[in-house]
């Protein structure tokens, strides 16, 4: 009798359970879909992902493009302050040069009076009014002189010093005992300089 009454029970508990009644071929289509949206979702990740390169390589690119017309740029500064510095240096130097050689023209137009002062006072002289004159005239002349050496002018020193083409111009050599060779033994014009810049060389002669 207990038998007969649980089996009675198992299958009043067979009965009352809910059959699966979802087909298999359901379940296999179900699947698939899943796959296929896996897969486009990891599609779309990788075409956002080349996106962000491409994106990220247009950016790099005009980085360079921009850090290139900088170092362009500061290459063309550096040049031009280059030019700018070389041009205020050459400036300085000119106006300085002005400055230090202004009586430069000066000094060129008057050596030939100061030539014709000391000819004319190698001048004897045969009465007092000529006496006179001589004298009127070599006063000027060391006035001028004096005025000229404030400037920075001076006279080339010539007779007993060894020649140098730098400051005398030999026109004439001899044969002198009195003097080493190669040394200036008259003077035949004199020669001046302003500050260090030669006016005009000595007129020598020099010894053999």
């Amino acid at each position: 009798m207990e038998k007969e009454q649980k089996a009675a029970q198992e299958q009043a508990t067979y009965e009352q359970e809910p059959l699966n009644t979802e087909p298999q071929e359901e379940k296999v289509e179900q699947h698939e879909v899943n796959e296929h949206q896996e897969e486009n979702k990891i599609e779309e990740q990788e075409k956002a992902q080349e996106e962000q390169n491409d994106e990220l390589a247009a950016a790099n690119a005009k980085i360079a493009e921009l850090e290139a017309k900088i170092k362009e740029m500061e290459n063309r500064y550096l040049r031009l302050y280059a030019d700018f510095e070389n041009f205020r240096r050459r400036t300085k130097i000119e106006m300085e040069a002005v400055e230090k050689y202004r009586a430069q023209s000066l000094v060129s137009n008057l050596l030939p009076a100061l030539d014709n002062f000391e000819r004319a006072l190698k001048i004897e002289a045969d009465n007092e009014q000529a006496k006179s004159i001589l004298q009127g005239m070599e006063m000027v002349y060391r006035s001028i002189l004096d005025a000229l050496k404030k400037e920075g002018v001076e006279v080339i020193e010539a007779v007993g010093k060894p020649f140098d083409p730098n400051l005398h111009q030999a026109v004439m050599q001899a044969e002198d005992s009195n003097y080493e060779p190669n040394t200036v033994v008259e003077e035949f014009q004199k020669g001046y300089k302003l500050k260090d810049r030669i006016i005009r060389p000595a007129m020598v002669k020099v010894s053999q």
